[in-house]
């Protein structure tokens, strides 16, 4: 019988990671399989484009879990976005893009250029890896750009500095392609079992010659970075360049199954173990709106030039660990809130901030107010990322 959307939604709240290991790669929820959170783009709860994206921007930006990154002093930059150009007849309605807006023809040595998805290593237990039961990895996914050539993708193993290269050739231009790759078990170094990020899974699109110069890695060795990208196209040669991709899957075993496809609200619950808003979904962050506000009403006066108002918050779920608390007024001023005094004065770009942080609950805390206050609203964002 097919599961309700309610149900799935129950099943992702209470499966713990240690209910994720046990003796066969089989025991992992098959409705779950996939270890990859959000790989159809579906959810960007950040907005749908971030622009002039290059030096000192890696973050997320666009589409959950899938962050920007690079490293040196590149002079590129990027615009990314979460588009609706996807394969046909596939399923996928997202993609997220990657257009060059300001090239660089050739990458200084220390350069990089990637997108990168990274997972807990408690809720991989199940892999095995660091023992000779280790199983492979399998990565699918649906990939088009205009820059044909050889790309690469990396396992990298955060705990044991460990590494598995692989590439793969977009062969035509401006078509969307399927990709498999087959990573063996690795034998060596077992993830650690907590909330830290233990496995990345990392699409390259350009290196310089640190990470390119000597033998591509295709197995499981120490991490060397001469090893780990060679062969590589440069994405950011040519502002003509774009990159698309789609329908990301990673999942146990030697063969890549049908993609799995997730209701948007199971979806969105997994994402907002690590990134939440108040604002509602679709409303850019810094937005002037009261709509979705918290914040504490009152009628007594509680403020004034030396004093604070404090007053607690619940996170929308359980975060991976306890997130940096951002806040916003309700003009859209970042680190400020609006108060008002006695239903009548209202002060926006008062002083706020995040209090007493936990992984369920933390409080809002407006100090130093420079006027007389009984109440105080603000929006927030909670960021637990990797």
């Amino acid at each position: 019988m097919a599961l309700s959307k309610v149900d799935l939604a129950n099943q992702v709240e209470n499966i713990l990671p240690e209910t994720l290991g046990g003796t066969g790669a089989s025991q992992f929820p098959a409705q779950f399989r996939n270890i990859i959170i959000n790989g159809d783009m579906s959810i960007a709860q950040r907005g749908t484009t971030a622009t002039g994206l290059g030096n000192g921007d890696s973050g997320y930006h666009t589409c959950d879990r899938w962050r920007f990154n690079e490293d040196g002093s590149p002079t590129y930059e990027f615009t990314m976005s979460q588009e609706t150009d996807v394969p046909t007849g596939q399923g996928f309605a997202k993609s997220l893009k990657l257009d060059c807006t300001t090239a660089q023809g050739s990458l200084a040595s220390s350069d990089t250029l990637r997108i990168w998805s990274v997972f807990e290593g408690q809720y991989l237990q199940y892999l095995k890896k660091g023992t000779s039961n280790a199983e492979s990895l399998t990565a699918s996914f649906w990939v088009k750009s205009n820059k044909t050539g050889t790309y690469i993708v990396e396992l990298f193993d955060n705990d044991n500095t460990r590494q598995i290269s692989k590439s793969y050739t977009i062969d035509t231009a401006n078509t969307w392609e399927k990709k498999t790759i087959t990573y063996a078990g690795d034998t060596t170094g077992a993830l650690d079992s907590d909330n830290g990020a233990s496995l990345y899974l990392i699409f390259w699109l350009g290196a310089g010659t640190n990470w390119t110069s000597g033998t591509l890695s295709d197995t499981w060795t120490s991490s060397t970075n001469a090893n780990r990208v060679v062969g590589q196209v440069n994405l950011a040669d040519d502002t003509a360049n774009n990159f698309w991709i789609t329908g990301v899957q990673l999942e146990a075993g030697t063969t890549a199954s049908d993609f799995e496809f997730l209701p948007w609200d199971v979806n969105m619950n997994r994402c907002q173990r690590y990134y939440q808003k108040s604002y509602d979904y679709g409303t850019s962050l810094g937005t002037a709106t009261s709509n979705g506000v918290v914040g504490k009403s009152g009628n007594t006066a509680m403020g004034t030039t030396t004093s604070e108002i404090v007053e607690s918050a619940t996170l929308l779920k359980e975060m991976r660990s306890a997130p940096t608390i951002t806040v916003y007024d309700t003009a859209g001023n970042v680190g400020k809130v609006t108060t008002v005094n006695f239903g009548v004065n209202e002060y926006a770009n008062e002083t706020g901030s995040g209090y007493r942080i936990g992984t369920k609950y933390f409080a809002i805390q407006a100090s130093s107010l420079s006027n007389l206050a009984t109440s105080f609203s603000c929006h927030f964002t909670a960021n637990a990322e990797l």
